[in-house]
C-alpha cells in the first residue's frame, strides 16, 4: 500500500437506539467533539490511529449523554459494570476489560491491558486490581451515574423488562429508556487502522452480564489488510453473528465499507431480528456507517471536513477545528 495516498480518517458512533428528543442535541454535539479530538491526533505529526480512537472514546466516556464511563447505566442490582475494548490492525494487538467498576475511563484501562500485559482481556475484580496496580484512581459510583439513568433503572426494575425490550428494529417501538455503546474507528497516514468500543451495558442487565462490546470480533475488530469496525446495538445478537468480523469479511469479498455495513446488519435482522449499528473505515479511508434502530449519533472527519448525523439518511456538516485553525 502506498501510504502517501492515505487520507487520515476517523468515524465515531454514540450508540444505536431510540434516542429521545431530549438527547438529540447533546448526542450530536458529543460525537462531533469526539471526532475533533481524534482527528487532531491523526493530522498531528506522527499521529496514530490507535491514539486517535482512544482519545475519541475517552471524550465520549466523559460525556454524560452517552452510556460509557460517566453516564453508564445501572444493572439489576443498581450497580455500574462497564466494558471496553481497543485494537490495532498492524499486529492485531488488543486490550479489553469487562465488568469493571468505579473506573471513569475504561478505554484507558483496556489500552493498559494491551500495552502492559500478555493478555487480551481482564474481567471484574481482576480488572479493578490491575487498574489499582497501574495507578488508575477509582471513583464513587455516584460520579458515573446520571439522574436519567436512575429513572431508567427504576422503570425497568419495576416492570421487569428484559434486555430484548431495550432495542428494536426501526419502527418497532418508541422506547426512550434504552442506552448504548460508544465507539470509534480510524486509519492514519501510515496505513494503520484501529478501533475502540466502550459501554456501561444495558439498563437492568443481570449482574455479571457482558455484552458484545469487549468481545474481539463482535464489539470491534480491525486488520490493516482490510479496515476497522466498531459496533453498537443488541449485544446478544451482535455476539451471535460476530458482527464486526462479519463486516470486515464482506469487505474482503470486495464490498465497500458502506455496502459491507448494510449487508451485515441486514443479515443480523433477518437471522435474529436483532437491531444495531456500525461505523467502518477501510485501510484507505473509505467510510461506512449504517444502523437499523430508530437513531444513531455518528460523526466523521476526513480531508478537513466534519460530517455528522443522527436520523436515517441524514448527513450534516459541522465545524472541524485543527491545529492550523
Amino acid at each position: 500500500m502506498n501510504c502517501s495516498t492515505i487520507t487520515p480518517t476517523i468515524v465515531i458512533h454514540g450508540g444505536a437506539w431510540a434516542i429521545p428528543e431530549s438527547l438529540l442535541e447533546a448526542s450530536c454535539v458529543g460525537v462531533q467533539n469526539a471526532a475533533r479530538a481524534g482527528y487532531q491526533i491523526l493530522v498531528g505529526e506522527g499521529g496514530s490511529a490507535l491514539d486517535a480512537v482512544q482519545a475519541a472514546v475517552r471524550v465520549l466516556e466523559d460525556d454524560p449523554a452517552f452510556d460509557a464511563g460517566t453516564g453508564s447505566v445501572l444493572n439489576v442490582a443498581g450497580d455500574v459494570e462497564m466494558d471496553a475494548i481497543i485494537m490495532e490492525g498492524q499486529h492485531l494487538k488488543t486490550g479489553a476489560v469487562a465488568g469493571v467498576k468505579n473506573i471513569r475511563n475504561p478505554i484507558n484501562l483496556a489500552r493498559m491491558v494491551m500495552d502492559k500485559t500478555d493478555h487480551v482481556m481482564l474481567v471484574g475484580e481482576g480488572a479493578n486490581l490491575f487498574a489499582s496496580k497501574m495507578g488508575i484512581s477509582q471513583v464513587p459510583k455516584e460520579e458515573l451515574v446520571t439522574q436519567e439513568n436512575i429513572k431508567a433503572w427504576e422503570h425497568y426494575y419495576k416492570f421487569k423488562l428484559t434486555v430484548e425490550d431495550l432495542f428494536s428494529n426501526r419502527g418497532d417501538n418508541n422506547n426512550t429508556y434504552g442506552h448504548d455503546t460508544v465507539g470509534a474507528v480510524a486509519v492514519d497516514i501510515h496505513g494503520n487502522v484501529a478501533c475502540a468500543t466502550s459501554t456501561g451495558g444495558i439498563t437492568a442487565k443481570m449482574v455479571g452480564r457482558v455484552g458484545d462490546s469487549p468481545i474481539i470480533g463482535c464489539g470491534a475488530y480491525c486488520d490493516n489488510a482490510v479496515g476497522a469496525v466498531s459496533t453498537t446495538g443488541h449485544g446478544e445478537s451482535i455476539m451471535k453473528v460476530t458482527l464486526a468480523r462479519d463486516v470486515l469479511y464482506n469487505m474482503q469479498q470486495g464490498m465497500s465499507s458502506q455496502a459491507a455495513a448494510e449487508k451485515s446488519l441486514d443479515y443480523m435482522t433477518e437471522r435474529l431480528a436483532g437491531a444495531g449499528g456500525v461505523v467502518v473505515v477501510s485501510n484507505h479511508g473509505d467510510i461506512g456507517y449504517h444502523f437499523t434502530t430508530e437513531r444513531m449519533a455518528w460523526a466523521s472527519a476526513k480531508d478537513g471536513i466534519l460530517n455528522y448525523g443522527i436520523n436515517p439518511k441524514e448527513t450534516l456538516t459541522g465545524k472541524l477545528l485543527t491545529e492550523a485553525s
